[in-house]
């Protein structure tokens, strides 16, 4: 029998999260609860899934951040280097994110497909720090990897944007 996927509106989180742990034999805070909502839902955290899904317009993105990142491409649109700094690696790796196909791939597929995005060739570093950043999904063997489509955050779109410029 196949799942069949439904959409849940909840208008007000809090209150949801409040009466599904009064349901619960030994309640999480109520703090706890909305991080477990949020990262069933697929966000990093309560905070994270506020910000993603406000209503308020996103803001331009910082091109100083953008120039950073930048660097770290070559002019054949390659990721040359890995970037010592946590925040320019996620804006990076939206690149290598926005090139990958939407279908599963093998451990050996997703390596090649990187080895082939990146001058340094050192996929298993790529491959985890995708992982880590919520981009890809990965079995818990290792043997299947699939990109979770997102938004990528407005300073990840304007890299995307100037590294494949058509």
């Amino acid at each position: 029998m196949s799942k069949e996927t439904l959409s849940l509106t909840i208008p007000d989180v809090t209150g949801f999260a409040k009466s599904l742990r009064a349901e619960l034999s030994a309640p999480p805070s109520h703090v706890e609860m909305l991080g477990l909502i949020a990262r069933s839902a697929g966000y990093r955290n309560w905070q994270h899934m506020r910000a993603r899904l406000s209503d308020a317009p996103a803001a331009a993105p910082d091109l100083k951040q953008v120039d950073r990142a930048a660097r770290h491409f070559d002019g054949e649109a390659r990721f040359a280097r890995w970037p010592g700094k946590t925040a320019v690696q996620r804006l990076c790796l939206w690149v290598l994110w926005a090139q990958l196909p939407k279908e599963p791939l093998t451990e050996r597929q997703i390596s090649a497909r990187i080895d082939a995005l990146a001058a340094f060739r050192d996929a298993a570093q790529i491959r985890r720090a995708l992982v880590e950043h919520g981009m890809v999904t990965r079995a818990r063997d290792g043997s299947v990897y699939l990109r979770r489509e997102q938004k990528p955050e407005t300073e990840g779109l304007a890299l995307i944007k100037r590294i494949l410029k058509p």
